[in-house]
């Protein structure tokens, strides 16, 4: 009995270092090579086990397996045409096989440096091991670039059929990941992948699914090409869905389809980017996105997605449509350009298509808001209209959260009433003079509007204020004070609400604080960190920021004060009647003063002459977000106006 034939490589550094170790950059890509080859093999079951104790990855099939001769002259063999030595399909489940160049099994060295391959046919055993260094020595060291695999004994071999591949040695930068996203991502890479196919895909024992692909509930609209009806089951949330016409490329028919998601922010999500248009041949990706092919810049295409199949692209006859790497399709071939001419027709399509759709499904949904629906009914009915048109365009509008949205929808109430407003006042020409009741309305729609306005406006503030309190570290909340409170007054007083144009009065007043600087003591200023004057309702107000860790006493207080008092007033009067008005003093400090005692009252009592307060960091935010939330409460919801505002921000994400 003559020895077995070893196994043997035979193969160039260049091949090795192209189609092996630099083919692919991920392990969803390398592993969807191995169950494309399980297709072909005829198998029913691939199992992949991700194993992180270990740091290796295990695939194994049911399928045909392999002789001796099979490993020799087909799967070590470099570049084995299979279509042209194995033509016609699958023999067993009479399958379309999915390999043509006989590179794939390289690709295993983009991410492993050891391979071994356990395989089973006809009753004969085989395995061996293949080390990704020892092959390149041999490579660089051989003048023929032969390759002898390790042969592995028989006895480790327990497969009764199939083949079983275990990939060790796995790169730094590659990490195995999580099951759950393996299974999405080959999922993703496969249309033939369940029951209706014979072929069931396992990672780590649990089935790969449609469902994992985990984009078909996100559709709200489709556009499908031939019988899509698996797809359509799939889609929940579906609103419409059209069968476009017959598309016939290469003597044969584009079939799939393209969808858009209900938000744009869903073709994001944890394991890769969705807005893309993949092409799928022989039920395996040919090109993972087309879409970046066209120059689209319509909202619609933010929220496009699509899988679209042209097995007519890969005939055994004819010359590969795809590029070496088998990750994306020639963009010269004649058929990939009459391919980009069908889609570039039916984005066309959709762009309008989704316009409308979008429109209409937006204003079915604004309306669904009853206070919404019945502010817009008191409208004469052209006005209707154009409020119905702009609700639904802010539904097709790209925006980043539900809150854009809503404050959108917010914003165009104020909008229209707005231009309501305005068309009332242009009757004001056409009441008679003796008819006062028909003012009123008028007066009243015209209060209700400043009112809800500025309750939006108090809203806003008292969640500025709510941020700032949420910063938990002390120092960062007074930092955030400090930055904020010279140009935004309102958080001392609700009455000061935009600080005043004082250009020329600032200069005067630097000039006094230098003047005073200069009698300060050098410890009072080095307990300051900042001091500003501002001009607002007619008051001058200087306000002194103290060192949050600086604790005053009333002594220097008082007369430093009576300075920054005496030093306005005298200005305010030779300014003569530019600059009338009050004059009040801020200090805003980080602790109590020495000389507070219990309540502070002595204190406040002593600087009180120079209107000058005191208040406390810590404090400030609370008495701001207590003047406000006040106010708040008790206008909240008390017209028809502002309960429409109210039911707008109730709205549940969208």
């Amino acid at each position: 009995m003559t020895d077995p034939q070893p196994f043997e490589m035979t193969l160039s550094l260049n091949v090795l270092e192209h189609l092996g170790i630099n083919l692919y950059s991920n392990i969803p890509s390398v592993l969807s090579e191995v169950v494309a080859n399980a297709w072909d093999a005829d198998a029913e079951k691939v199992n992949i086990t991700l194993d992180r104790d270990n740091d290796t990855i295990t695939i194994q099939d049911n399928g045909t397996g392999m002789t001796r001769a099979d490993i020799n002259n087909r799967f070590l063999m470099e570049g084995y045409k299979r279509r042209k030595e194995q033509k016609g399909k699958t023999l067993r489940l009479n399958r379309a096989p999915m390999g043509r160049k006989g590179i794939g099994k390289l690709s295993l060295f983009s991410i492993a440096g050891i391979v071994e391959v356990y395989t089973i046919k006809d009753g004969e055993k085989s395995g061996f091991r293949m080390n990704r260094k020892v092959i390149r020595d041999a490579i660089e060291n051989g003048s023929t670039g032969t390759y002898k695999p390790e042969e592995l004994s028989k006895d480790e071999i327990n497969l009764t059929h199939g083949t079983k591949i275990i990939l060790k040695d796995l790169k730094r930068r590659q990490t195995i990941g999580t099951g759950k996203a393996l299974r999405t991502r080959i999922a993703r890479r496969f249309s033939i992948i369940g029951a209706k196919y014979q072929f069931e895909v396992y990672v780590n024992e649990e089935k790969i699914t449609p469902e994992n692909r985990d984009y078909y509930q996100k559709l709200q609209f489709l556009w499908t090409y031939e019988d899509q009806s698996e797809i359509e089951e799939l889609c929940l949330n579906l609103v419409d869905r059209e069968r476009r016409p017959e598309a016939k490329i290469n003597g044969g028919v584009m079939t799939g389809w393209l969808g858009t998601v209900t938000e744009s922010r869903q073709v994001r999500d944890d394991v890769e980017n969705l807005n893309r248009i993949a092409i799928f041949v022989r039920g395996k990706m040919a090109q993972e996105d087309i879409l970046g092919d066209f120059s689209e810049y319509g909202v619609y295409a933010t929220y496009l997605i699509g899988e679209l199949r042209v097995d007519c692209f890969d005939r055994d006859e004819e010359v590969d449509a795809a590029t070496t790497n088998r990750q994306q399709l020639v963009e010269d071939d004649q058929r990939y350009i009459d391919l980009k001419e069908i889609i570039q027709k039916e984005l066309k399509y959709i762009q309008k298509k989704w316009n409308f759709l979008r429109s209409q499904q937006g204003t079915k949904k604004a309306l669904e808001i009853p206070e919404l629906s019945n502010w817009i009914d008191q409208f004469p009915k052209e006005t209707q209209k154009n409020a119905k048109s702009w609700l639904g365009r802010i539904y097709r509008l790209k925006t980043n959260s539900p809150g854009e949205r809503i404050q959108l929808l917010k914003h165009s109430v104020f909008a229209f009433e707005f231009y309501r407003s305005t068309q009332s006042l242009a009757a004001l020409e056409k009441i008679d003079d003796q008819n006062l009741d028909a003012f009123l309305p008028i007066f009243h729609e015209l209060d209700s509007l400043e009112e809800c306005l500025y309750g939006q406006i108090v809203q806003q503030r008292v969640g500025v204020i709510k941020a700032l309190e949420n910063k938990v570290d002390m120092a960062e909340k007074e930092k955030a004070i400090q930055e904020f409170l010279f140009d935004h007054l309102w958080l001392l007083d609700p009455q000061w609400e935009r600080v005043e144009s004082t250009e020329n009065m600032e200069k005067q007043v630097n000039k006094v604080f230098k003047e005073i600087d200069a009698r300060l003591s050098d410890e009072e200023k080095r307990g300051r960190l900042d001091i500003k004057y501002r001009k607002t309702a007619g008051t001058h107000i200087i306000i002194e920021l103290k060192k949050p860790d600086r604790i005053i006493k009333l002594g220097e207080t008082v007369e430093q004060v009576k300075k920054y008092f005496n030093g306005m007033t005298k200005l305010i009067e030779r300014q003569a009647q530019n600059e009338r008005g009050s004059v009040e003093i801020i200090l805003l400090v980080g602790k109590e003063p020495q000389d507070w005692g219990d309540d502070g009252k002595q204190f406040k009592d002593t600087i009180k002459p120079f209107n000058t307060r005191l208040v406390f960091f810590d404090h400030l935010l609370e008495s701001a977000e207590r003047s406000y939330q006040d106010y708040f409460n008790k206008k909240k919801g008390v017209d028809r106006l502002q309960k429409l505002i109210q039911a707008i921000e109730e709205l549940p994400d969208q």
